[in-house]
């Protein structure tokens, strides 16, 4: 049975019972347009559903953080990332087979058609997949969820759902805790492939994170490595 902290309901996801109960209560959240926080194989993350730019706008605010810096996008499976970039090429196509699920987003034109707002894109989307099984399930019953690190901008990114819950509060309708994520909590490496059309191609790191350069490099060894930090 889910608790309750200052009207938000938070569920123990490490009890198979809270499972069936958990699963619905973020999926209702999401369709009502409101933010779930969720584990991932980096750190936590919040949540909101990617086509509802009022969602988006409250994902951004619970955060503290302006349309400047737009949430990433989670999707179930590389099938989904063909719906929304606008080209995947065959460079991407094997950074995607190389690292996802896992901790690899990758910045890349969206679908010019798609109907959402998740602040200056630029016409970009950054995508992945991540490697944790609940927000898998949850992904694949939802679709894509706009997701960014569950904390106040410039507070530690948060390893476990109590962490979250300490900084965003009643913000978050509903707290999926699946335990303290393993590691250090080292976010993803985020790759701008906006470039990568070829396999000599530039890639940009956007930030170095979960993945090195010399695993990048290790796929692509051909492609022209910038790294922004």
């Amino acid at each position: 049975m889910a608790e309750h902290f200052d009207g938000s309901e938070y569920f123990d996801c490490s009890d198979s019972s809270q499972l069936l109960a958990a699963s619905r209560a973020a999926r209702q959240a999401l369709g009502r347009g409101e933010l779930v926080v969720l584990p991932t194989d980096t750190v936590y993350g919040v949540g909101a559903d990617a086509f509802d730019s009022a969602a988006v706008a409250k994902l951004l605010a619970a955060k503290g953080r302006g349309r400047t810096s737009p949430p990433p996008v989670l999707i179930p499976g590389t099938a989904t990332m063909q719906a929304l970039a606008a080209e995947v090429t065959q460079p991407v196509k094997k950074l995607a087979d190389a690292f996802w699920p896992g901790p690899l987003t990758m910045v890349m034109f969206a679908q010019p058609s798609l109907v959402w707002d998740l602040g200056e894109t630029q016409g970009t989307v950054a995508l992945r997949i991540p490697n944790h099984p609940l927000t898998l399930e949850l992904l694949r019953e939802t679709g894509p969820l706009a997701v960014s690190s569950a904390n106040i901008t410039g507070q530690p990114a948060a390893k476990s759902a109590i962490e979250a819950q300490r900084m965003l509060t009643d913000s978050v309708a509903v707290y999926l805790d699946a335990g303290e994520v393993s590691g250090e909590g080292t976010p993803s490496t985020i790759l701008d492939v906006t470039e990568l059309n070829s396999p000599t191609g530039k890639l940009r790191v956007l930030r170095l994170g979960a993945i090195s350069v010399a695993e990048i490099t290790a796929v692509l060894p051909d492609a022209e490595v910038i790294t922004e930090e």
